[in-house]
């Protein structure tokens, strides 16, 4: 099996050249493209999933609707595309929210996140089917009562959830 090539970035987000998924996570890790998928319901509820067990970082954890990494010749669109349709067998059209920049280390694997991540959100009208290889678990839940929820239970939620949170405003 080949392995996974993302993009490397500098300080302003801009593509420096490729890296191997799991290397760009190791040690104290590189700064890469990733994106995050933020869907909402009718309602205004945002879908959130529990990590598989099976993650190499940050496993179990509570976090987004879906997260990835543009591939080097892949969109930001595409990439969120081709995550939602893997860990949740949906669709749904997406915009770009906002850029994130953020750090964080799985105190239980060591590997480190130094994401330059791009938000995006869309709307979706069905359940998903959960990939059991990506995700355990799925919720619709208000963003007022997620931010009670971490609050209270931090260390539940992946540390990515409560950064973008804090910087991103959904109009939900």
């Amino acid at each position: 099996m080949n392995p996974i090539m993302i993009q490397a970035v500098n300080d302003d987000g801009q593509s420096i050249g490729e890296i191997e998924k799991i290397a760009a996570h190791e040690n104290e890790g590189t700064w890469h493209l990733a994106i995050s998928v933020f869907l909402f319901d009718a309602e205004g509820r945002l879908l959130i999933q529990q990590r598989s067990e099976a993650k190499y970082h940050f496993a179990g954890l509570w976090a987004n609707s879906c997260c990835s990494h543009p591939t080097v010749d892949e969109t930001i669109e595409h990439a969120a595309h081709r995550a939602m349709l893997h860990e949740l067998g949906v669709y749904s059209n997406v915009k770009e929210l906002a850029v994130v920049r953020y750090e964080a280390t799985d105190p239980v694997t060591g590997h480190t996140e130094r994401e330059h991540d791009h938000i995006l959100v869309g709307v979706l009208t069905e359940e998903p089917s959960l990939n059991p290889d990506e995700v355990q678990a799925s919720r619709w839940v208000s963003i007022s009562d997620l931010r009670i929820e971490i609050e209270r239970q931090p260390e539940k939620f992946a540390p990515w959830l409560p950064i973008i949170l804090k910087q991103v405003s959904f109009s939900s």
